[in-house]
């Protein structure tokens, strides 16, 4: 579960060129509610995941992932709670290593780091049978190296990596934006699975308004640094394409 109270997130205080990027955010978000953020560029919607994510710290409020006070925690430390898939599948991953060795860095992620990495043949089994899921025929690749995979490739693997450990939130910052029709319906395909199997809190930003209709139990929309509109998962259900058009003229 999120719960941010009064979040509000000033840049530049007291100067000419002072943005208010957030302004007093009050938002519950319940565990295994996928909520959809939309809006206009420069209506709050990155700000607002990074502050979840903690790469940016907000100015006032209270924020809270699972009842945990972790308003001030870095997001280095807030790992532990929150994974994010970001819009360039490019980045997350270690390119010059391979799946498998990523795999292993991401169950690894709030552990302890050694310098002996310890695949054994449980682990490889576990990888293997998490990656035969996406039917890409990746499960025999596991030496190869992840850089050498495509955009979509990629990103679904990301999103496998990101429920190695225990985890309570799911951050999808426009994870299909550089991917091609096929291989984003794969990366939400496998995102609405992952939410739905490990029970996760979940908010993806977007700019497809077909994504935003066909995914997600919850909408809403921001605009000058304000939520502007909460639909319901039922309201959500009935609306199309141009009712949400209508809301940016």
């Amino acid at each position: 579960m999120i719960k941010l109270e009064g979040i509000s997130k000033v840049y530049n205080a007291g100067r000419l060129n002072e943005v208010n990027s957030l302004r007093n955010i009050n938002l519950s978000v319940q565990r295994g509610e996928f909520l959809v953020v939309i809006g206009a560029n420069g209506s709050g919607k990155s700000t607002l995941l990074n502050i979840i994510a903690g790469s940016v710290v907000h100015t006032k409020g209270n924020l809270y992932i699972d009842g945990k006070d972790l308003g001030m925690l870095p997001d280095y430390k807030r790992s532990r709670w929150v994974a994010r898939v970001f819009q360039n599948p490019l980045m997350g991953t270690a390119p010059d290593l391979s799946i498998l060795e990523n795999f292993r860095l991401a169950a690894l992620r709030t552990s302890p780091k050694k310098l002996k990495i310890g695949i054994n043949n449980s682990f490889i089994k576990e990888v293997k049978e998490k990656v035969a899921s996406l039917s890409m025929g990746l499960e025999d690749k596991l030496d190869q190296a992840i850089g050498s995979l495509s955009g979509g490739q990629r990103q679904a693997l990301t999103l496998l990596m990101s429920v190695m450990d225990d985890l309570s939130v799911l951050l999808l910052d426009e994870p299909t934006a550089a991917l091609d029709p096929r291989s984003a319906e794969l990366v939400m395909k496998t995102a609405g699975n992952l939410i739905k199997d490990f029970n996760l809190t979940a908010l993806m930003v977007t700019h497809n308004l077909k994504e935003s209709l066909a995914y997600g139990s919850r909408l809403i929309q921001m605009s000058e640094g304000q939520i502007v509109r909460d639909v319901t998962s039922e309201e959500k259900q009935r609306l199309q394409a141009s009712d949400i058009y209508e809301w940016f003229m």
